[in-house]
């Protein structure tokens, strides 16, 4: 049998329920938790900073204002500083699929703080009487400003924290490989056929430029983010709270957490549209579409050793076979591939879920935190583990380049001005069925002089980029 002191009992409207003593969450967490044993995931870290940073500001605000008494105020801010600090993180368990709108990890950020409060005070848990959940540590708000809100938080801390900093080192380390290899000529490739000649430095600054461009765009979508609705309440207008709270919460939260916040100007709009997120979404998938891409180059460029390109080494970090030894496998670009993928299907799934609100509310709001901060956080960690583990270790094979650069037919393009396309595309049609080097032909069939061909067939000079000229001087 349960010991009497194993458990507290709690009341909700529906009635009382025994809790085990020892948890800090409430009754409300506990009917969540037996509603939805869906998928085990439980909300991620950061989402639950997110929560915790609004439930710190609002107290401050709240006692300031005098709607709660000060010294519950200053507890709910302790005890949310304590969990942020690392206590107490094993009590928020609701599975990540449940209640529209978020109303169950709502309550279960409410009843943790609270209880811990309670305890900070002196009080038993489950002393409602004395700290409430709903009367005190969210007065003043409701599931659907708070939740469209700590989405918001949670996006740009995850964005500061993981995502911006990877592509920062990401981009430098490509620039650095652009540096180390710009003298390395290579055969170009387009519709996986011979091209004519790149550099091999080349490649891995246009990779750069393309995550320098990823940046910027990810960077202005989420100032979309920076716009709170936190005051709406329930509805948009703002009921239940004290008239200078909406100014004076969005105000305290960008101090604490040094972002450059402002309250919505239309409560209502903040609460029903989920733009903001579809916006930001959409700018991880444009970069996990290139980021995807350029794996997959990574991939092929490295492929071999014996039957494929072979033009680079990625750095060998496991053992890449059950049973064929010495076999060494690109898994870190494999790995980047299917993130690439993942938050691709989590942008349709924030699609759908975006358009799927009524009135005024989005109920699929649960859906929308977890993937989109899991995608922010899931590209940033991957990312870095790229650049680590694999970007900054690559070596050139600039002997394999060069004979790849030295025998593409695509050389023939540069003959183009000096003896029209039809005649090119005669010589590089013999060549690839005699075998005989497109020099040969072209100085049998009298197109061109020896001096000439040497000048043409420059691979150092065909390689380079052209420079962008401007201004009418030059």
């Amino acid at each position: 049998m349960t010991n009497s002191t194993d458990f507290r009992i709690e009341r909700d409207s529906m009635g009382d329920r025994q809790i085990a003593s020892n948890v800090y969450y409430g009754i409300q967490t506990l009917r969540a938790i037996e509603n939805f044993p869906i998928s085990g995931i439980k909300p991620l870290p950061t989402y639950v900073d997110a929560c915790l940073w609004i439930k710190k500001a609002t107290a401050i605000v709240n006692g300031e204002l005098g709607c709660i008494p000060q010294d519950i105020g200053q507890a709910i801010v302790q005890a949310a500083d304590e969990i942020l600090a690392g206590k107490l993180r094993d009590q928020f368990v609701v599975d990540v699929y449940q209640a529209g709108a978020g109303t169950s990890h709502h309550m279960n950020v409410n009843e943790v703080l609270a209880n811990r409060a309670l305890e900070i005070l002196g009080e038993e848990k489950g002393n409602y009487k004395r700290v409430s959940p709903n009367d005190h540590v969210n007065y003043g708000q409701s599931t659907n400003d708070v939740i469209p809100t700590a989405i918001r938080i949670g996006g740009l801390l995850a964005l500061t924290n993981t995502l911006q900093p990877a592509l920062e080192k990401a981009i430098a380390a490509l620039e650095n490989k652009a540096v180390e290899f710009q003298d390395i000529v290579k055969s170009g490739r387009t519709h996986l056929q011979d091209a004519v000649p790149v550099r091999l430095g080349d490649n891995f600054a246009a990779w750069a430029q393309i995550l320098s461009e990823h940046q910027n765009r990810i960077y202005t979508a989420s100032s979309d983010l920076m716009v709170l609705g936190l005051g709406g309440s329930a509805a948009g207008t703002g009921l239940n709270t004290h008239p200078q709270y909406r100014a004076r919460v969005v105000e305290v939260l960008g101090e604490l957490l040094n972002f450059p916040l402002q309250p919505a100007p239309h409560l209502m709009a903040a609460m029903q549209s989920m733009s903001p997120f579809v916006n930001v979404s959409g700018a991880l998938r444009n970069l996990a579409q290139d980021l995807a891409k350029i794996s997959h180059d990574l991939r092929l460029m490295d492929s071999g050793p014996k039957t494929g390109f072979k033009e680079i080494q990625l750095p060998p970090v496991q053992p890449g076979s059950s049973i064929m030894p010495g076999k060494y496998n690109p898994v870190m670009a494999e790995m980047t591939s299917m993130v690439c993928f993942q938050v691709m299907g989590y942008d349709q799934a924030i699609a759908f879920a975006a358009q799927a609100g009524q009135l005024e509310l989005n109920v699929m709001m649960p859906l929308i935190a977890y993937d989109l901060i899991h995608s922010i956080e899931i590209l940033g960690l991957t990312i870095a583990a790229l650049t680590e583990r694999c970007i900054q270790g690559i070596t050139a094979n600039e002997q394999r380049c060069l004979a790849y650069a030295e025998g593409s037919l695509a050389l023939v393009t540069a003959l183009n001005t000096h003896i029209g396309y039809l005649n090119a595309a005669d010589v590089a049609k013999e060549s690839l069925k005699t075998g005989k080097s497109l020099r040969q032909i072209v100085l049998e069939k009298g197109l061109m002089t020896e001096a000439e061909l040497a000048t043409v067939l420059n691979l150092e000079q065909m390689s380079s980029i052209v420079p962008l000229h401007q201004g009418s001087g030059e």
